[in-house]
């Protein structure tokens, strides 16, 4: 299995981030949609980075790397030993690249995600921050597979 291209795994490991939170959104946190708000700021930040800084050389493309190896690892894991299924991969061909602009959106809210970790851990727990923008990158590459051609 490679692990530089988003598999089955990776996006189920995103997406069980995702139904976990949400559980613990609506029983722990009583539903309240302002305490959504910093998940999914992350998730949508993860996304992003995924899109455009997955294959760059960069240190978020590092680290969107390492988020997404890491992703594939645990639900190559979870699918083939937990649960006897398979694992394959499902990212389409190229990664999206960002024009000139894009890439000062992208940098912004780096400076943005980076500040609230380290200013806000008062108010918005890190934790949060840290799974909405590992969750990100799974389920923004994923793309449905491709029927095969008719012969």
């Amino acid at each position: 299995m490679q692990y530089t291209v988003i598999s089955l795994g990776g996006v189920s490991c995103g997406l069980a981030i995702i139904v976990a939170f949400a559980i613990r959104w609506w029983f722990k946190e009583a539903g309240r949609w302002t305490a959504l708000i910093p998940f999914v700021f992350a998730l949508i930040y993860g996304m992003l980075a995924a899109l455009s800084a997955y294959n760059s050389v960069s240190a978020l493309g590092a680290i969107t790397w390492l988020g997404i190896w890491a992703g594939n690892f645990a639900g190559h894991i979870g699918l083939v030993w937990g649960v006897d299924g398979q694992d394959r991969d499902i990212t389409r061909a190229t990664p999206l690249v960002l024009d000139s602009g894009g890439y000062v959106v992208l940098f912004l809210l780096t400076v943005v995600m980076v500040a609230l970790l380290l200013w806000a851990r008062k108010k918005i727990p890190a934790w949060k921050i840290i799974a909405g923008a590992l969750s990100g990158p799974a389920p923004s590459q994923a793309s449905p597979p491709c029927p095969s051609p008719p012969r």
